[in-house]
This record gives structure tokens, sequence and C-alpha cells, in this order.
């Protein structure tokens, strides 16, 4: 991986990605039938791996080697392509990549002709090729990409990553076995395909890690804005690790948005770490676009939080405010928070690391954090629909009404994981994990308890949890309006 945390991932293809014997069988043959040469064939397939021009300096005099390369290509776009197949697991290790927000890069030093047929017709996830590469000519293929991790099945791929400077992975699909491949640099060696995802998951979040810790520790000192959620939790003990207790810090916001419940479970969160944690008021509430409560009402909220938070660093002789932004949330779309905390200098050291919120759930199960499985709590605010103002009143009786429906869910021995009750202005929507829905829909109490908190009607929705689903609101205003 990159410096930036972007992964790039170099694959060779021949008896890396495909199999490609029956198609060069297949071409190699047809050369023979037309030339007269004698060609072992079952030789030559049984060490692909260097450029064509070499293979056939073994069967033909040097100055027929240029013409003979030629007119094999041309026969390779007709007879070869339409032979060769994925090697097994070979989309799906190519997805996992992209899945982990990176891109895919065939090197090799088949001919641009031959390995974009390929590729066109395997319709393969890759995003970019650099043909006519060969040995330690790939570095500058790997290279011109940012790649940072080779994946070959020959000794001359992993001279390729090492010039790179990329992590040499090999794979025993084509003619060298493990042992050659360790000896010429592999850092690991795999059967197939079909186990690169798991190193691969194992890999990035290593670097991830690393990344993270190392931002942290580059900042100095560091103000976390500490929710109580997962992803900030997560910044917040990466903090104590690079830069030590002494130099953290925890705010968690006071105000009327806020669950009493996350509060007490920030407060023995950061104690147990060892660290201070502030509990400034905001005043959100004092924002005319946060009451009117429009799209961009987590703009004026951000905006609040990071003014106060900035004021209270500088106080304190904290270098920097850290937000637990992670990689999902700034490709999620709709994020006018996001926005102001940037505008206003915050870091989000898990987004630059690249941390997705699994790998933040996997790396916080790992240190042992508490948080790692917390589900997501969302400030009260984001219960009130779109268009309704939002007031002390309407935050307090959201919060009344998510505990009683919790307690009537634990009197019928029902755990609720997700639970949100949506205030759409005259009426609640609830909305709990899918599988729960129709038990849920079943206890008029647990409806009674909602309209008992403050609301003149209520109801399940059918369609389960779903996180930002007042978001759905935005373009169909005449349901909650």
């Amino acid at each position: 991986m990159s410096a930036d945390g972007d992964l790039v991932v170099g694959f060779d293809l021949d008896m890396t990605l495909v199999d490609s014997r029956p198609g060069i069988r297949s071409t190699y043959e047809a050369l023979v039938a037309e030339t007269g040469l004698q060609i072992d064939v079952d030789l030559v397939l049984s060490r692909l791996g260097p450029p064509l021009e070499l293979e056939l300096a073994n069967w033909a005099p040097a100055g027929q080697v240029p013409d003979l390369a030629d007119r094999y290509r041309e026969l390779y776009l007709t007879l070869g392509v339409a032979g060769v197949e994925p090697l097994p697991g070979a989309s799906t290790a190519l997805q996992r990549v992209r899945d982990l927000g990176g891109r895919n890069v065939v090197v090799t030093a088949k001919s641009a002709g031959g390995a974009s047929a390929v590729l066109a017709r395997l319709d393969l996830p890759v995003d970019a090729l650099e043909a006519d590469r060969w040995h330690t000519a790939k570095a500058a293929g790997l290279l011109a990409h940012g790649a940072t991790v080779m994946v070959g099945d020959h000794v001359a791929d992993m001279a390729g990553a090492l010039a790179a400077g990329a992590v040499p992975v090999g794979v025993t699909t084509g003619p060298c076995d493990a042992e050659q491949l360790t000896a010429a640099g592999a850092v690991v060696v795999i059967d197939s395909l079909q186990q690169l995802p798991d190193w691969l998951d194992e890999y990035v979040l290593g670097v991830r890690e690393r990344h993270l810790l190392d931002a942290l520790e580059a900042a100095g000192s560091v103000l976390v804005a500490f929710s109580g959620g997962a992803d900030s939790a997560l910044v917040l003990a990466a903090a104590v690790r690079a830069l030590g207790p002494a130099r953290v810090a925890a705010a968690t916001a006071v105000s009327d948005s806020l669950a009493g419940v996350e509060l007490t479970q920030a407060r023995a969160f950061a104690d147990a770490l060892g660290v201070r944690l502030f509990t400034p008021v905001t005043a959100e509430l004092e924002r005319a676009g946060y009451r009117a409560n429009a799209g961009d009402r987590c703009w004026f909220c951000k905006a609040e939080l990071l003014d106060v938070l900035t004021g209270l660093a500088a106080e304190q002789g904290l270098d920097a405010v850290a937000t637990g932004t992670n990689a999902d949330d700034v490709v999620a779309g709709f994020r006018p928070g996001i926005r102001a905390a940037s505008e206003r200098g915050a870091r989000t050291p898990l987004a630059d690391a690249g941390l997705t919120k699994a790998q933040v759930r996997e790396l916080s199960r790992r240190w042992g954090l508490a948080t790692w499985d917390k589900p997501a709590a969302a400030c009260l605010s984001s219960r009130i629909a779109y268009g309704v103002q939002v007031t002390a009143h309407r935050l307090a009786r959201v919060e009344r009404a998510e505990q009683a429906a919790r307690t009537v869910l634990r009197e019928h021995g029902l755990a609720a994981r997700d639970l949100r009750v949506r205030d759409l202005g005259d009426r609640a929507s609830v909305e709990l994990d899918a599988d729960l829905v129709q038990r849920a829909s079943d206890l008029p109490e647990l409806v009674e308890a909602v309209r008992a908190a403050g609301f003149a009607e209520a109801d399940v929705d059918a369609r389960g949890f779903r996180s930002g689903s007042m978001n759905e609101r935005l373009a169909e205003p005449a349901r909650w309006r």
C-alpha cells in the first residue's frame, strides 16, 4: 500500500490470473503447421513466463524470430484467446482488492494486444494493464500505478516486485514451486488465488493500523471528538497507543441531542484508557440552521461541535482535533457534517488510513475494546424527519420512546441491536432489526409505550432498521411533511 493508504495490487497474467496453456498450445501447433519448425510444445508450456521472443529463440534462427513472433501474435488473437480461462479464485481475488478500496493492475510480459484481448473476453475486474514487462522491467509498470504488492507465479515476478519495493506474493499455479518463489524473495507463497483474499485482509489491516498510529504520533498531541461509538473509540485508543495518555484528551459534547446513556459509557471508556474526558456544553439548538432541520442540519451541528472543541484544544495546549470519520463515511455521499469538520481543520485519522467500518470493528476487537461490536448510535436529532423543527422537547421524547421500546422488547425476551424511534412530526415510526420486525409488530404494548412517551400515533416500520433512512425521505417530502 502507498504512503497515503491507497491499495494497488499488481498481478501477472498467464498462470497467475488465467490458465493460458490450452490457447498457447493451439497457437504453437498452428505455427508449427505453417512453418515446419520443430517445437516441443509440451516443453514450452512447462516454462511459461518469459517473453515470446526469448522462447522462440530456442527453436528458430535469430533472424527469423521477429517475423515468427508477429505471426504467433496474429494467430493467438483468434486461436489462443478463445482457449484462455480464469484460474480458480482469480475473479474473487481481484474483487477483494476492489472491496478493500483498491485497484488492480496487470503487469505482464504478454503483448498489449494479446493481454487486452484476454482481459476483454474474460471480463475480469482489472483497472489497468502494463504489457511487455518482464523480470525487473515489471518494476516500472508497478511504480507507474503506485502498486506496492505484486502477485505472480514466476521468479521473474518476484524480481520485478523487489525492484519496485513492492511486497512479492508467489502463487504456485505456474512453472515455479514454493521453494523457488521463496528463494526469489516471495514473502508469502500460496497454492492458488483462492487463498489471496484472506492474506490481503490481514496485510491491508496491518498496513492501515500502522498508518493510523503513525499519523496520530505525528500529530504531537490530540483532542478526540469522542461520541462513545466504535469509530471515535478506536481513534481515542489509537491516540493513547501512539502518544501516551498525557498527550491525549477526549471530549464528549453535552447537549439535548446526546442520550444520557452515551455520556455514561463514554466516561467509563475514557477512564479505562486513563485519559482526561472533557464534557463541554454545545449549543447547536441556538443555531437557526440546526433547528430548521433541513437536509444540511448536520453541518450546523458539526460546526458547533468543532468550534467548541477547537477552542478547548487551544486552551489545553493540544495540537489537533480528531474525529471518528472512517473511510466508508467519506464515500457515503450526503455527509454535510464531514464537510463542516473539514472546513475547521479537524483530522480524520481513520479515513486517512483507509480504515473501513468493518476494519474499525475488527481492529477494535483485536485490541480488546468493548466498543468493537457496539451498534451505531447517531445523535438524537437524526431521528427527527427533515423539515420538522428540532426542539429540546422532541429530542427528549425520542430518547424516552427508545428507552421504553427497549424495555418492552426485553420483557418479551427480544434484544434489539439497532432500534430507532423516528419522529415524523405528528407520529413516530419504530425501526428495529429486520428479524425482529414481525414479532415486534405483534406487540401492541410496544406501540403503546412509544405513544406514552409523547407521540399521538406510532407504528413499526415493516422495512426494519436502515442507517440514514431519513435521507430517503429527502426525496419523498410528501410522506413526512
